[in-house]
């Protein structure tokens, strides 16, 4: 049962049905993309660390889910962690992983759920994606930043596949509003031979 919950995973078409998707995948989550080997969160704040070594500048995890990212920023070095995500049961988990300052959630269909300006760092790890969050989600956290401001994410291979999702990126890039400060192609689940880009880039 919890394998189905991976393979459909790049499948749902709506917001409602993601929320509905990792509603129920919450409990058995982290065990399965665990046993798929799951390297994109350390990777992904890694790379943000090296770009902004500061252990008490708050960062937002964007879709933190059960918490995996946000324990692989703890480990990276980050210890102001708040996590944003809109399906109650994955927050129960962030709440357990005992590194955030703070959990939200908010309404999935909310056009613009967050505060302007409140972070320098945010974080989309797994998030902005095919069966995930939509390619607007990118242009919804730029636009969260303060200048100066950086944001670390991945897009996994079916995701880099998909212009619509790196056409945004392109966008930002081609216009000077961004700078592409770190990528990165390597693992994302070995264990399903698939692989991500991971990104960090500065609001101009």
């Amino acid at each position: 049962m919890s394998e189905k919950y991976l393979k459909d995973a790049y499948g749902l078409e709506t917001p409602e049905a993601t929320r509905a998707h990792y509603q129920k995948w919450a409990s058995s989550y982290d065990a399965e993309v665990g046993s798929q080997g799951y390297a994109t969160p350390a990777r992904v704040a890694e790379a943000l660390w090296s770009k902004m070594p500061e252990a008490q500048t708050p960062v937002l995890d964007y879709g933190c889910g059960t918490g995996l990212s946000g324990k692989a920023l703890h480990d990276a070095g980050f210890r102001v962690i708040d996590g944003i995500d809109p399906t109650p049961k994955m927050l129960e988990g962030a709440e357990a992983k005992g590194v955030y300052r703070s959990l939200t959630t908010f309404e999935i269909t909310d056009p613009n759920p967050l505060q302007q300006d409140a972070y320098m760092a945010i974080t989309a790890i797994g998030v902005i994606g095919t069966g995930a969050a939509p390619p607007e989600t990118f242009d919804l956290l730029m636009k969260a930043l303060p200048k100066g401001g950086f944001l670390a994410f991945s897009f996994n291979d079916h995701t880099l596949d998909d212009p619509s999702f790196t056409s945004r990126l392109s966008d930002w890039l081609d216009m000077g509003a961004a700078r592409l400060l770190f990528r990165e192609y390597g693992p994302h689940l070995p264990g399903m031979d698939l692989k991500s880009d991971v990104y960090v880039v500065e609001k101009s």
